[in-house]
């Protein structure tokens, strides 16, 4: 009886989840229910699917709104009906199109209007809903004797009072307004309330009519779905066994390019691969990836493949990914297994500027109707519910924050009590619809089928719905996403065959994986600017686990993963793999656990460890053993069928005879880093990355910088990536109107740096800037250079700050004059097309005062960087001249040195307290890591950026040098009032 219900998906409008909406029905007595959340059909078939569950009868369908104004609502009578609306929704909120007051022609599909007193021809699936309120009018309106298309129209938006709170504080957040300054017009009446079908029934008890209508339409509505069958696009060619037999013939000839030798286990592990990706239909998923990458190369975009497919033999032959699995033992079934029915995931990386080509080439291959972009729902975190709630009760923000620092309703006033209450409430509700990061789907049928879809900024059509309701429908995602990294090789690839004339194919895992120059740079932890080996935390570990092979970078690029340091066992790894007589006891105190991991010592790394430990120490099924994995997003937690697989696991170790001590700490493990871990495949696809960035730079190291440069750096600032070029012998140059372009380029061993750099400059004056000395030559001065570029007084003032007319041979000062004298205070020059130009006269001046560090403090200001050495912008003497290098002989020594701060990692000690790990550089440009314990770190913070006196005792650990600090101080910076010619 109920035909128009909200769940809080009814974005700032709604109160309930859907399970919510289930239950309030369920125990109400209703048999029957439609959900129809405003505008949208984002979880109709999450609903149709637990509606099942507990034997309601689902319907779905969409209120129609403008704003709050509801102009009717839809309920469809079948699959098809499901489909037009969410055809009808896609038309509307593509074009942000408001809805007319007048349905469209529909086939399968009711439409009811809400009540007027006027009368209306209505089709025969058209009817008019009345709510509890209208049946004081409907005696005197002109439906009066006429009942035949008239149905109960009770709207159900909350349950009770709290709800309608609820209710009214979102309508405050989405109208952006304060509580009390809310129209009547944007919030419901508190009458759209769930109630019972026995209080409906007595409400309309003089209506017998309307009843019977109702009951009538909502039994001539029937919607089914089959859950967890594969919905993906079903064959790539015309059949299936086709699809088959072009799959076997691809992979085949893969061979040959990946192996000089091709050995009867590689033959097996193919046949095996093959067997079953047919018996699991999934050959059309590997042709739809090997067909995008086939398309990306031709583009010449370059891609690594990860995620659990990368454990694939035939993703390897396909060169969908670069992982070896016969090489890396890669676990089988990680990637796949007889009991999995969705497919493997395949993370494709493209370059940040690839990626959007690369998915319309997917749309415009498969159809912009059968092909979307994943949605998600965003929702209210912790502060977020805070922030919100106390901006429309008009709280100041620093009310705000102290609330969100501490919700303690005992230490509030009135108002804080009521939004911490209610950010509790709120807290997880869905916010609004956004897009996955990287998930596409590609459907067999129409999309319309699922789901409508919108255009958000992308400017590609997104499901409503988000992965977890894709899944449970069996619609699987192929994952596109984009990283600079890629673009760094891209762009240095592109530099040496410019610079050079060398093309390098850096798909060829044998160039690098045994390259000596590159392996001692692995181990040095000297991988400035490349891809994920950077950071000052994957230092460390590469130098503590002397990580000089691709299968301890494979280990590192995992162990360093949140989840995996957080447990302890990154620390537990390094120890055990530096010290024989650790795992020799691991071996012996839990000798079948030490078996199943005993690549990594025992010790739990990759995602796959929690299926080796759940399948063979706990002894779950595969299926189980890998919905534990996935289980441990907080979402997939709520699920039944993951709190079973939890109880199995425990009783099954009992019975094995463990202790609970040790499956109670094994289960710890498992919780702790599950859901951040790194598949081993994926882990072996970052390896190959960062052995292809640091092949670059090894051989190319100026080269790579300035594509690093070009792609927006990585993990440091632009600063350290030039001094990085710096130290690799690189002559830097700041921006010249003659050599530089936008982006950084390379001539030799000298670096210009680009226009885009320079913060104030209008890139569309840089652009036809370089175009003009493309046409017509370099510019000869400064005058020339005004002559044939108009351009006003105050861009013209940046480029001569910035050293770009030192070509000249002139000072800034006398370019300055000269600058002002040419364009006095005209707005901009025009350039001279008359047969005789006036020449401008020149005055010679008189010597004009200047600065060796004038420079510096220019760059600084207009670029943001500079090309000078930071210790030469220290005011007083350097106190000490003592370098990097000389640490190794001064272990267990207290030491004073000067350094320049790069990075600073907080992070909590064991006793909870705040501390540090600190990066620098010294005054040759090496590395100096600190540590900061908390009671130093109080006395001694951090002052922002510059150069430090730092005091302490050097300390090593498995190879890796660092500093207690035990006293700093940021020494002083020479201003520009101190740079006065003596």
């Amino acid at each position: 009886m109920l035909l128009n219900c909200h769940s809080y998906y009814s974005f700032k409008y709604g109160a309930l989840s859907v399970e919510e909406v289930l239950k309030e029905t369920h125990t109400g007595g209703y048999t029957r229910v439609a959900l129809t959340d405003i505008n949208n059909t984002a979880v109709s078939l999450d609903f149709v699917r637990q509606a099942k569950k507990i034997s309601m009868q689902p319907i779905v369908g969409a209120d129609i709104r403008n704003g709050v104004k509801q102009q009717y609502v839809l309920l469809a009578k079948n699959a098809g009906g499901f489909q037009e609306i969410n055809e009808f929704l896609t038309v509307h909120l593509h074009g942000n199109k408001k809805f007319c007051d007048k349905a469209p022609l529909f086939r399968n599909v009711f439409v009811i209007y809400p009540f007027q007193n006027k009368q209306r021809e209505l089709k025969a699936y058209e009817f008019i809903g009345i709510s509890p309120k209208d049946l004081l009018y409907l005696p005197f309106s002109q439906w009066k004797n006429n009942f035949d298309q008239l149905v109960i129209l009770q709207t159900a938006s909350f349950r009770n009072k709290k709800d309608y709170n609820i209710h009214r504080l979102l309508r405050a957040i989405d109208k952006n307004s304060l509580l009390s300054k809310l129209a009547k017009d944007e919030q419901a009446s508190f009458d759209d309330q769930y109630i019972s079908k026995s209080n409906l029934l007595e409400l309309y008890k003089e209506y017998p009519e309307l009843i019977m209508n109702t009951e009538n339409l909502l039994a001539n509505c029937s919607i089914d779905f089959e859950f967890k069958t594969n919905k993906n696009k079903k064959v790539f060619k015309k059949s299936k066994d086709e699809d088959f037999e072009f799959l076997k013939q691809i992979a085949f000839e893969g061979l040959s390019y990946r192996y000089k030798t091709i050995t009867k286990e590689i033959i097996e592990r193919l046949n095996k691969e093959l067997k079953v990706i047919r018996q699991l239909d999934f050959c059309s998923y590997f042709l739809i990836n090997w067909n995008l990458v086939c398309y990306a190369q031709s583009k010449g975009y370059y891609h690594v493949g990860r995620g659990s497919g990368a454990n694939s033999l035939v993703a390897y032959l396909l060169r969908i990914t670069n992982v070896d699995p016969i090489d890396l033992d890669l676990y089988f079934e990680r990637f796949i297994n007889p009991f999995r029915t969705s497919p493997p995931d395949f993370d494709i990386d493209f370059s940040w500027t690839d990626r959007n080509d690369v998915t319309r080439y997917l749309f415009d291959k498969y159809g912009w109707d059968h092909v979307a972009l994943l949605g998600t729902f965003i929702t209210f975190s912790h502060k977020s519910a805070f922030r919100e709630i106390g901006k429309v009760f008009g709280l100041p923000d620093e009310e705000i924050v102290r609330l969100q620092k501490n919700p303690n309703p005992a230490q509030a006033d009135e108002y804080g009590k009521w939004v911490i209450r209610y950010s509790n409430y709120i807290s997880d509700f869905p916010s609004h619809s956004s897009i996955h990061s990287s998930g596409i789907l590609i459907s067999d049928e129409p999309i319309s089928n699922y789901t409508a879809t919108e255009l958000l900024p992308k400017g590609f059509p997104s499901t409503q719905f988000d992965m977890y309701i894709a899944e449970d429908l069996g619609l699987h995602k192929f994952d596109i996403l984009s990283q600079r990294g890629l673009g760094k090789i891209k762009d240095t690839l592109g530099i040496i065959k410019q610079n050079y004339g060398i093309e390098i194919d850096i798909n060829n895992t044998n160039l690098f994986m045994e390259d000596l120059r590159v392996k001692q740079m692995l181990k040095k932890g000297q991988a400035i600017g490349c891809f994920y080996v950077e950071s000052p935390a994957m230092r460390m570990l590469l130098t503590k686990l002397k990580a000089e092979d691709y299968k301890r970078l494979v280990a590192a690029s995992s162990i360093i993963r949140p989840g995996v340091a957080k447990s302890g066992m990154m620390r537990e790894y390094i120890i055990r793999f530096q010290n024989k007589d650790k795992r020799e006891k691991a071996k012996r105190e839990l000798p079948a656990l030490y078996e199943i991991l005993e690549e990594t010592y025992g010790v739990m790394v990759y995602q796959e460890d929690v299926i080796k430990v759940a399948h063979y120490f706990a002894g779950l099924s595969l299926d189980e053993a890998d919905v534990l994995r996935r289980g441990m997003s907080w979402k997939f937690k709520q699920r039944n069928e993951f709190a079973k697989v939890k109880d199995k696991f425990f009783s099954n170790c009992k019975s094995k005879g463990y202790a609970d001590l040790v499956v109670h700490d094994i289960w710890r493990q498992i919780e702790s880093f599950a859901n951040y871990a790194f598949a081993k495949g994926h882990s072996a696809s970052y390896a190959v990355e960062s052995f292809q960035a640091l092949y670059l730079k090894a051989y190319y190291p100026l080269e790579y910088m300035v594509a690093t440069l070009n792609n927006g750096g990585g993990f440091y600032s632009t600063q350290l990536y030039l001094h990085e070029a710096a130290m690799h012998g690189a002559n830097l140059e700041t921006i010249c109107v003659n050599k530089s372009f936008l982006k950084h380029t390379i001539k030799e061993k000298t670096i210009w740096l680009g226009f885009f750099l320079l913060r104030d400059l209008e890139k569309e004056r840089a652009r036809d800037l370089i175009e003009e000395r493309e046409k017509n030559g370099k510019y000869k001065s400064l005058r020339d250079f005004v002559k044939r570029f108009p351009i006003g007084l105050e861009q013209l003032i940046i480029l001569i700050r910035v050293g770009a007319f030192r070509f000249t041979g002139k000072g800034k000062k006398e370019l300055l004059w000269d600058a002002h004298l040419i364009l006095g205070h005209t707005e901009k020059s025009k350039p001279e097309k008359t047969l005789f130009q006036t020449e401008v006269k020149e005055f010679k001046l008189p010597q004009l005062w200047k600065h060796k560090l004038e420079n510096a403090f220019d760059e600084l200001e207009l670029l943001g960087v500079s090309i000078q050495s930071p210790f030469e912008l220290v005011k007083e003497q350097l106190p000490s001249d003592l370098k990097a290098c000389h640490l190794p002989r001064l272990v267990n020594r207290y030491i004073r040195i000067v350094a320049y701060l790069i990075h600073r990692k907080p992070t909590r000690a064991s006793n909870g307290t705040l501390m540090y790990f600190g990066t620098w550089i010294d005054l040759d440009g090496h590395w100096i890591d600190t540590v900061h314990f908390s009671q130093k770190a109080k006395e001694y913070p951090f002052r922002g950026p510059g150069c430090y006196t730092i005091e302490g005792k050097v300390v090593e650990e498995y190879g890796f040098l660092s500093i207690e600090v035990s006293k700093m101080l940021r020494m002083a910076n020479i201003s520009i009032d101190d740079l006065v010619e003596k």
